[in-house]
């Protein structure tokens, strides 16, 4: 795996969590406040777990799929990263690529997980209309000796709950990197053997599928692939 491509999520770790469950469907948290929030839950808990983690790291998995990912739009990135494949994609190829997909971003989240606990995370005023159903909400990781790294979380409301379908870096997208990648081995083998590798890595506790670094910025998606 490139080695943006493990900044980028290891970075989104520190700086997005999971949201209260207790949020209310109809006038659901403020997208802001939750990711503040929850970003403290999870500090606090790998820290709290830090002796635990260090004598079973695969811990940090069960760590991450509770705390972080139920607040990802799986589902909507699966159908991003994939493009024109998701649409022609059957039931089933799609329920198992969401399902790997998922996999993937777990150990890739958890491989250096306690390596980023004690970074500082600024957030900027989210900008959008009364009513929005997408924001984005701007966040940037301090880094000693060197300028901030600034993220991007893109998110959109879904059954009442904001859910987020892109991470950028810098301006350039999750999704999209993922779907460069992900295009070329379809392209050379077809949907059927892309699942299969990731399935056989995610088994192996690979944290991801090789991905190269993009040759340009892209900023987030926002509309259908």
């Amino acid at each position: 795996m490139s080695q943006f491509i493990t900044r980028l999520l290891l970075l989104c770790l520190v700086a997005f969590g999971s949201a209260s469950i207790n949020a209310i469907a109809a006038e659901p948290q403020p997208p802001l406040e939750m990711i503040k929030q929850t970003a403290d839950r999870l500090i606090a808990k790998l820290k709290a777990d830090e002796a635990v983690i260090r004598k079973d790291p695969t811990r940090i998995y069960a760590l991450v799929s509770d705390i972080v990912l139920p607040r990802f739009d799986f589902e909507r990135m699966a159908s991003w990263v994939l493009g024109k494949h998701w649409r022609t994609a059957t039931p089933v190829q799609r329920e198992k690529f969401v399902a790997e997909f998922r996999n993937l971003l777990v150990r890739t989240y958890a491989t250096s997980l306690t390596d980023y606990t004690d970074r500082s995370i600024t957030y900027a005023p989210v900008r959008a209309d009364p009513g929005a159903t997408e924001v984005t909400v701007h966040t940037a990781v301090e880094q000693p000796g060197a300028a901030a790294i600034p993220i991007d979380y893109s998110l959109a409301l879904k059954n009442g709950e904001w859910k987020v379908y892109d991470v950028a870096i810098d301006g350039v997208s999750l999704v999209t990197n993922y779907r460069t990648s992900f295009s070329n081995e379809i392209r050379k083998s077809g949907l059927d053997k892309l699942i299969a590798k990731l399935a056989q890595r995610n088994q192996t506790n690979q944290p991801a599928a090789a991905v190269p670094a993009p040759a340009a910025s892209a900023k987030p998606r926002s509309q259908a692939p």
